[in-house]
């Protein structure tokens, strides 16, 4: 399972003049709001529940940010350089933070792609270190990547191409074994120059292509770029699901982690979601909290496990909404007024409140009559599943 991202937020930021003067790169603001804060949110949606933030360059300010403002569902761990270290220093400095094996990310770009599945890809046995790799028209910013017929890495060269040449880079984010501390010596180390190149060399290093949106901010135009760009990729159509009978097993008012048993072909579905670009958010009915069987708590347990299921199938759900309500209206013996019970709307409402979701474009697949009335009254296609079909469904959906 991978439960670890750490990310690199210690550069400077010189590119960018006086922007970065008083502000880490990463944090300085996209659409109203850190860089860095987008980034997290994103890395959350695949189940990562601890994030590493390896800083040097006014670390107090990433600091201050998080001790006021965290990031619901993650962990944030800041690691300060004691001296600029580069790229592969910070992670020998902080090696026994380490997870053996966890997802690696620079700070100041982005790439929306399927991070599961990159980590699916990685043999902890043959290979150090995956790179997510993403085409451009022009490599002469970045430097390009030679791979081969085996997704071995043959070539990694920093900025060497020609202005105009397209051709594959690496999209900043990795797969990393703990073991490439071993390959950092000691002083002010590159990654990207000293480390990786080694590594290709010793056939250690495997990429896989795909597509999503990129950018990077550590230029000025293209961190104007980015004002533009982000809020609108951030706006995205969402798949509401309802959870039993539609993603796992109904026995009747399942709870426990131990009894969730997928229905067939849900984790093939639910990753050609994900790898639509589309949210993947869960619409759920639990009177079993209102009737006692059950606590919260344990919904969210059985949550956990069900997204750590998932991700065996390098796929994700990115958020869950339930009404604890009775269909009686009685929660803890209190009269209450309901309407997020399904056909009720307001868990859409919640959802829409958190997400930046395209409604136009999104629709609800559920198991019952109520699921797709839920969705007809908030103004959503719904489709019917059968228990056995998720994957044809999805497809259909997806055009």
């Amino acid at each position: 399972m991978l439960r670890q991202a750490v990310v690199l937020v210690g550069g400077v930021g010189s590119r960018l003049g006086g922007l970065t003067a008083a502000t880490p790169k990463p944090m300085l603001h996209v659409g109203g709001e850190p860089f860095l804060d987008i980034l997290l949110r994103n890395i959350a949606r695949y189940g990562i529940s601890e994030v590493v933030l390896l800083s040097r360059h006014k670390a107090d300010v990433i600091r201050s940010h998080y001790a006021e403002k965290p990031v619901p569902s993650l962990r944030i761990t800041i690691c300060e350089e004691r001296s600029p270290a580069g790229t592969a220093g910070a992670l020998r400095e902080f090696a026994h933070v380490l997870d053996d094996t966890f997802l690696l990310t620079n700070g100041d770009s982005l790439f929306d792609f399927n991070y599961l599945a990159l980590h699916q890809t990685f043999d902890p046995v043959t290979t150090d270190f995956s790179i997510a790799l993403c085409e451009v028209e022009d490599i002469s910013r970045y430097g390009q990547v030679t791979l081969g017929t085996d997704e071995r890495v043959k070539g990694y060269a920093e900025k060497n191409g020609l202005p105009g040449q397209s051709g594959l880079i690496s999209g900043g984010v990795y797969i990393v074994s703990r073991r490439i501390v071993d390959d950092i010596g000691p002083g002010m180390v590159s990654l990207e120059t000293e480390v990786v190149p080694g590594l290709v060399e010793r056939g250690r290093v495997s990429g896989k292509r795909f597509k999503g949106y990129f950018i990077d901010i550590g230029l000025p135009e293209s961190y104007a770029q980015a004002q533009v760009e982000i809020p609108a990729w951030e706006t995205r159509p969402a798949v509401f699901l309802d959870r039993d009978g539609t993603i796992n097993r109904d026995d009747g008012y399942t709870h426990r982690p131990e009894d969730l048993s997928l229905l067939p072909h849900v984790a093939e579905g639910i990753r050609a979601i994900n790898e639509s670009g589309r949210l993947v958010i869960v619409i759920s009915n639990q009177a079993g909290i209102a009737r006692g069987f059950y606590s919260a708590e344990q919904v969210d347990l059985f949550h956990a496990e069900l997204n750590a299921k998932l991700q065996s199938f390098g796929a994700h759900i990115d958020a869950f909404y339930y009404c604890p309500h009775h269909p009686e209206g009685v929660v803890q013996d209190l009269a209450v007024t309901c309407d997020c019970r399904k056909p009720g709307t307001a868990l859409f409402d919640m959802a829409c409140r958190d997400w930046k979701i395209d409604l136009g474009q999104s629709v609800m697949i559920g198991d019952k009559e109520g699921d797709i009335l839920a969705a007809q009254n908030y103004g959503l296609k719904g489709f019917r599943t059968t228990g056995n079909d998720m994957d044809t469904l999805v497809k259909r959906i997806l055009g």
